[in-house]
């Protein structure tokens, strides 16, 4: 009796595949137009590359006037909460520009050395003399204010210097926003202060800080209450 024949196996694809058509190369593009275009893709890419590495990521532009509205509310909401006795004068009372820096590799190139044309905003104010428990009440309703709004709380005060310092997430992405809140009262010269800050944001062509009409800021009055200068100076250092 004859025993069955084996089946004959297929063979791996590897071994029918062509050697000649494992080994082949990807195609490129013949034309010459095709090619120089490739070419002037990876150019732009790499020089692309290296403009970020140096200049480093761009500032946004920034609106000076729609900053300082922000700033002057945020100020505004802290005269009012503070609920100083007699609505005294402010000290300082002014939006101020600060100082920002070259970003990237360009920095070590410019160490310590602003930006005339990138400036961050701040509008501080201060009274002076004013009593511990009004202070204190001043800054409770303004921090309550800030925790309802949903600012983060960044910083507390000491014994001698009770006060906070808050962070507005909605600003983390928009130089417009206020960014920053800061109040404090200083037990030796009984000193209320209050800083707000907004962020460096490249300036429009033109702005001058001097001459800028928004600069300028004092608290709104109360109709018919009556309105004390800021107490005299103290010698001694804040």
């Amino acid at each position: 009796m004859n025993a069955p024949r084996p089946r004959p196996q297929p063979r791996p694809w590897y071994r029918t595949t062509s050697r000649r058509r494992l080994l082949r190369r990807p195609r490129l593009p013949e034309s010459r137009g095709a090619r120089a275009l490739c070419a002037a893709l990876v150019s732009a890419a790499t020089i692309a590359a290296l403009a970020w590495l140096w200049y480093g990521t761009p500032y946004p532009q920034s609106d000076p006037d729609r900053i300082a509205v922000r700033l002057k509310d945020q100020a505004q909401r802290a005269y009012d909460e503070a609920a100083l006795p007699g609505r005294p004068e402010v000290e300082l009372g002014r939006v101020e520009t600060g100082t920002c820096y070259y970003r990237g590799l360009r920095s070590v190139a410019h160490i310590d050395e602003g930006r005339s044309d990138v400036r961050s905003f701040d509008l501080d104010w201060q009274v002076r003399a004013v009593p511990e428990d009004v202070a204190r009440s001043g800054l409770q309703r303004m921090r309550a204010r800030l925790e309802r709004e949903g600012w983060t709380l960044v910083d507390t005060g000491v014994d001698d210097r009770p006060g906070f310092r808050f962070r507005n997430p909605a600003g983390e992405d928009d130089v417009q926003q206020v960014e920053h809140v800061d109040a404090r009262w200083y037990r030796e010269t009984g000193t209320y202060a209050v800083s707000v800050y907004a962020g460096c944001g490249k300036l429009p062509d033109g702005f001058y800080e001097y001459t800028w009409p928004e600069r300028d800021w004092v608290p709104e009055a109360v109709p018919g209450a009556p309105v004390t200068p800021p107490a005299a100076r103290s010698a001694t250092p804040r």
